[in-house]
């Protein structure tokens, strides 16, 4: 990717970064693990998806919500655009109000199970035209960042499991993969419980 990018890291982010050394592990993710364009395995877990959760804000409204659908009711229609139908709800518009006055929004991508994923996918969104198959509006997304994110934490809630990173007894959960990636490694926080 372009070295011009913005940083996806502002001021308050900063500040706790160097109060728990996080600033080294912070830049190596964003150098190594943001990407430029939705990637093959981005575009099946997308549409593979049955929902995804919807963070928008405007002034004081901040809004979390749920999005459901069928497969494929979200769509990648460029290496760095998606598209989905806003359904039926309850009319209170709270999402798309948001976006209507500030286009910001931040998309979570979450699979259970055995083996779990995260994708975060941010970035402008505009409200297109009316969905002819449920009279709906269609929102628009261009990502500006695109980040797999590690999974840690999500149980497997196919078999009702805890998910094994949580720390025990001593405060330590398993190492996670990418603290070991060689790229990443060297940048963990000294007092992080997995640096080597």
């Amino acid at each position: 990717m372009s070295s011009q990018r913005k940083s996806m890291f502002h001021s308050g982010h900063r500040e706790l970064q160097d109060r728990f050394d996080g600033r080294r592990v912070a830049d190596a993710l964003e150098k190594h693990r943001r990407i430029e364009s939705f990637r093959a395995e981005d575009i099946l877990f997308i549409d593979q998806s049955e929902f995804f959760f919807l963070a928008t804000a405007y002034g004081d409204s901040v809004d979390c919500s749920f999005k459901g659908g069928h497969k494929g009711f979200v769509r990648v229609t460029g290496p760095r655009s998606l598209q989905w139908s806003d359904y039926d709800g309850n009319s209170m518009y709270r999402s798309l109000g948001n976006i209507l006055k500030s286009s910001r929004a931040g998309l979570l991508f979450i699979q259970f199970g055995a083996e779990p994923k995260r994708l975060r996918v941010n970035g402008p969104c505009t409200l297109g035209n009316t969905d002819q198959n449920t009279g709906k509006l269609t929102v628009n997304l261009e990502a500006e960042e695109i980040f797999p994110n590690c999974p840690r934490y999500i149980p497997d809630l196919s078999e009702n499991n805890a998910s094994v990173y949580l720390p025990d007894e001593s405060g330590v959960g398993e190492k996670p993969a990418w603290k070991s990636m060689p790229q990443l490694r060297d940048s963990l926080p000294d007092q992080d419980p997995h640096a080597d």
